[in-house]
């Protein structure tokens, strides 16, 4: 038995909890995931995963080798392409996770240049609006909005994502300019629903500090940043998005800033990783790559990024 590969295969069973989904990540049959997992049980003599319908789930026995494992295998890749980077060699696979705007948008040109720059480097970007656990689903990397709550996980703040009030020209002209906060109320707005709380208020913050709670007509909430920039550029509504998300079209003149002096409660952003005591090449250089390039994006306010 290569007690490295059955160790590998238990570590990815316990953390995907499915033979089946352990053998996809590891590129191998189920069989041979169960053949190596019953030759590590023979080999310690203690049942270490116990199996279910739903999920696979380790013993107290199971868990103990688990955490050792992982540990343990981390540091052998680590050191694997520790070698390989002394080389100058950074290729491999990355995992990367992120929500929809800010990846389609931005992240991936940021994506795209890093593998032109690193030929030998593939890429998994997913673009999705949900949180993801990236142990359990095997992501490298993550941005995610708002500070996560796993302790596991290290994070580098990208800075706050600012949210501004835009509406179309064509809007304006039929409502005349919306100079005051209680000119929203006369007005259809849409937003998300983790912006618009209530579809009858709106906060606002004044540059000086002021907040501001403005009645409002919400005609639609929805978690597409991509749907509420459709909808604003279309005319339909006026309301507060992702300054990154409208940069272009409010230099093109599709939109055009309104209550300049006033902005909703910006998200704060990070690029987050799990805690292994050493990174690969890979997604260490993609690190240092993207971070400063992501900060870099007007409507990212860098104040407190470190």
């Amino acid at each position: 038995m290569d007690i490295a590969i059955a160790l590998r295969a238990f570590v990815r069973t316990v953390e995907r909890g499915s033979l089946t989904a352990a053998a996809r990540d590891l590129d191998v049959s189920q069989p041979a995931v169960t053949k190596h997992l019953r030759n590590l049980e023979r080999h310690v003599g203690a049942r270490l995963l116990e199996r279910s319908s739903r999920r696979v789930r380790p013993t107290p026995q199971g868990q103990e080798l688990y955490e050792a494992s992982r540990e343990s295998l981390a540091t052998i890749d680590a050191a694997l392409e520790g070698v390989r980077r002394n080389m100058g060699a950074i290729e491999g696979n990355l995992r990367l996770h992120a929500p929809s705007c800010l990846g389609a948008k931005h992240l991936h040109p940021i994506v795209m240049e890093f593998q032109r720059l690193h030929p030998a480097a593939t890429i998994d970007l997913v673009l999705e609006n949900r949180d993801v656990d990236l142990v359990y689903e095997n992501f490298d990397l993550a941005v995610k909005y708002g500070r996560p709550s796993n302790q596991e996980l290290i994070i580098r703040r990208l800075g706050l994502i600012r949210r501004i009030l835009v509406a179309a020209p064509s809007l304006l002209e039929t409502t005349g300019p919306i100079d005051t906060p209680e000119r929203l109320s006369e007005v259809a707005i849409i937003s998300t629903a983790a912006v618009l709380a209530s579809r009858d208020v709106l906060a606002l913050r004044r540059k000086d500090g002021e907040n501001v709670d403005v009645p409002v007509r919400s005609i639609l909430r929805t978690n597409s940043a991509e749907v509420i920039a459709a909808t604003l550029i279309r005319g339909h509504a006026a309301g507060p998005v992702q300054q990154l998300l409208v940069n272009e079209d409010l230099a093109e003149g599709k939109l055009v800033r309104i209550l300049p002096d006033y902005e909703v409660r910006p998200t704060e952003a990070f690029l987050t990783y799990p805690s292994v005591r050493f990174m690969r090449p890979v997604v260490r250089a993609f690190t240092d790559f993207a971070i400063p390039a992501l900060r870099a994006i007007e409507g990212i306010d860098q104040a407190g990024a470190s």
